[in-house]
């Protein structure tokens, strides 16, 4: 549900530079070691229009200032040496340039759209964002990880928000439960997938070229984009049998298949640099047949039914029959990737399952439905929606930790906006003529 949440400031800066092809662009201020250009302006700005649809208005001496406090923050997070993982960044900027790829349809497509003439100028220039967007997270987290806030607080701040009229609306919300049955591959289908996995080791051992293989045969969706490649390092965020696999290989070796989440691979290391390891692999799921998936299609359909007799209730279903690892021993119940909680905000649903839920009653059960996996594994679902709140005015007691949210933020922010007002007044701003008539709300303008 959560679908690369940076992507749209990602597209922003990609299409920066995109811009930059077409005309010369000016430097509007230089921060510390950043400079901030013209169209950089312009495309957050056009950005943050887009995404509140255009409710809110910005001046560009408004946008500068916002970006101006993230060169600000990026540029002291150097100074203060704070370290980002290299091989992640890798990672991300493949997740992104993979997904780009595949919504537009092509590679050559996605290099079009955003102007570049190759992958690596467009990999370059996500890393550089990627980069910096880490760098201003550490940078926010340091400054404000022993800031708390206590009950009294949240009850002012409420209380302020309320004689004010500004009491936030909260959109109607939901919780949901689940039970899950994989649809699995026949022992056959395993074996035959472990079987042609061993030789295509054997090939490429007499001489085959691996990465060949893997753009031929690996069901890895970034396949062919990346050939199979991956840097890894012990902390990059892979599945663990896979990172596993990657540490125990001699450089040059190809390992025996084995098995993940996502199906049997095998895995040549390429290179070992270090803590790092360069490394191929090919992806191989089995694929079950029709039958398998009937019937777990029709088991489920059974539990459903056991369900709405009341013969067992839901929670004791879902530990009896569900097969997801994360939500089996909690009921089901699903967390929201987005706020860390359990409600989902119906407007801002995934729309297939908004689709799935959204008719439902406070109790009730959805139909049985498949549902499939980015890496295309399959299987079969039902929701229990547990409770719904329909849309309101902030109340203090209903929505305290919602408010309580709010407070904390508020309160880092400003004291992020304190330290801002400190480190300007010893870091070099430089502001061309055209920005220096600006009235912003820091000193900026300190020595112009």
């Amino acid at each position: 549900m959560k679908r690369f949440i940076v992507i749209a400031l990602m597209i922003s800066c990609i299409q920066v530079l995109a811009q930059e092809k077409v005309k010369i662009d000016g430097v509007a201020t230089v921060v510390g070691d950043n400079i901030v250009l013209d169209s950089e302006i312009d495309a957050f700005k056009q950005e943050l229009i887009q995404q509140s649809g255009g409710q809110i208005e910005i001046s560009d001496c408004e946008m500068l200032e916002q970006i101006m406090n993230r060169k600000l923050l990026a540029h002291h997070a150097v100074i203060d040496s704070i370290v980002v993982n290299e091989g992640e960044i890798q990672q991300q900027v493949q997740r992104k340039t993979d997904y780009f790829s595949q919504q537009l349809g092509s590679q050559e497509k996605m290099l079009e759209l955003y102007g570049f003439d190759n992958l690596k100028d467009l990999k370059d220039e996500l890393y550089r964002v990627e980069k910096e967007g880490l760098l201003i997270q550490k940078m926010q987290q340091q400054l404000t990880a022993d800031i708390d806030i206590t009950p009294e607080e949240v009850k002012r701040y409420y209380i302020s928000l309320e004689e004010e009229g500004n009491l936030p609306e909260i959109g109607a919300e939901i919780e949901l439960s689940q039970i899950v049955l994989n649809v699995e591959p026949s022992e056959e289908a395993v074996e035959k997938t472990i079987a042609r996995l061993k030789e295509i080791k054997k090939e490429v051992e007499d001489g085959g070229n691996f990465k060949m293989k893997a753009i031929l045969y690996s069901d890895d969706p970034g396949v062919t984009q990346n050939s199979g490649f991956y840097s890894i390092e012990r902390n990059s965020p892979f599945v663990k049998e896979f990172k596993e696999t990657a540490f125990s290989l001699e450089e040059g070796e190809i390992s025996q298949p084995f098995k993940s989440d996502f199906g049997y691979h095998i895995m040549l290391c390429e290179k070992i640099k270090g803590k790092q390891r360069d490394v191929y692999h090919i992806l191989m799921q089995p694929k079950p047949d029709e039958d398998e998936g009937e019937k777990v299609r029709d088991s489920l359909i059974k539990y459903r039914q056991q369900i709405l007799k009341m013969e067992v209730p839901f929670e004791e279903a879902v530990l009896r029959y569900s097969q997801d690892k994360d939500t089996r021993l909690s009921g089901g119940v699903l967390m929201n990737p987005e706020s860390g909680d359990t409600h989902f905000d119906l407007t801002r649903m995934d729309p297939d399952l908004y689709a799935k839920v959204s008719s439902l009653k406070e109790g009730e059960i959805s139909d049985v439905f498949l549902d499939e996996t980015p890496q295309g594994l399959k299987m079969y679902k039902i929701l229990l929606l547990k409770s719904r709140t329909e849309s309101h005015t902030a109340d203090l007691v209903q929505d305290y930790v919602k408010i309580m949210d709010l407070a904390l933020q508020k309160k880092k922010t400003e004291s992020i906006e304190k330290w801002s007002e400190e480190k300007i007044q010893d870091t070099y701003v430089n502001i061309n003529d055209f920005y220096s008539k600006c009235e912003f709300k820091s000193n900026w303008s300190k020595s112009q």
